[in-house]
């Protein structure tokens, strides 16, 4: 994984979290909602970096 990848995995992750909190804080429905897929959408860039990585792995001799 590409430490620009990894930090933007872990930039949205932490984003998130973050408006997820708040929404649920304030009781605003739509700011979880986005909180929730802004963590998903970092938790799947994560998972295609490591998915690289293995296939890297994987093609190296």
């Amino acid at each position: 994984m590409t430490a620009n990848e990894k930090a933007k995995a872990k930039t949205e992750q932490a984003v998130g979290k973050a408006k997820e909190a708040a929404g649920k804080a304030v009781g605003n429905e739509r700011l979880t909602a986005k909180g929730r897929a802004e963590q998903a959408k970092g938790d799947a860039r994560e998972a295609k970096e490591k998915l690289k990585d293995v296939g890297e792995d994987i093609t190296r001799p």
